[in-house]
């Protein structure tokens, strides 16, 4: 299946179906935690998923949310493109309020800050993610939201 059809299926379980993509999200995310990330830890074309804890900006309930991401050094790479859709992601305006999360990639689990990236530094991750996840350039064709890239940098408090 080409790569624009398999974006325009994403976008649209997104748009029609939001509580389908949040429930798919969530045993998503419980199968990822209960294996240790054996089942879960790749999307398609081998993309690598992570999972990501917030704290809901509205409930102060703790999120978890898979998301796919690009080590960059000692940061990972996400792009908050929610399939092209006109809403930004709720994990991603957590994350902005929290100013901090929770990774876990595997077993392994720790502590980052993100900081959206801007500039050629934005376009050069951006590039980079799309060239892991070749659907992702077609998720602009959906709405005129510019995606956040952001940086989930290691943090030490």
């Amino acid at each position: 299946m080409n790569q624009e059809r398999l974006a325009r299926q994403s976008n649209r379980i997104v748009v029609r179906w939001p509580r389908a993509q949040r429930a798919l999200g969530r045993t998503h995310a419980r199968l990822y935690r209960l294996t240790g990330g054996r089942i879960g830890r790749r999307w398609f074309a081998g993309a690598p998923v992570m999972l990501l804890e917030t704290v809901g900006r509205r409930t102060g309930q703790t999120r978890v949310t898979p998301v796919l991401y690009q080590a960059s050094g000692d940061a990972l790479v996400v792009m908050a493109a929610n399939a092209g859709s006109s809403r930004t992601p709720a994990w991603w305006l957590n994350l902005q309020q929290a100013g901090r999360g929770v990774v876990q990639i595997g077993t392994t689990r720790r502590s980052v800050r993100p900081r959206e990236l801007a500039g050629a530094e934005r376009d050069r991750a951006f590039t980079s993610f799309v060239e892991m996840y070749p659907q992702a350039a077609h998720y602009g064709r959906f709405t005129d939201r510019r995606f956040p890239v952001v940086a989930l940098e290691p943090d030490d408090r």
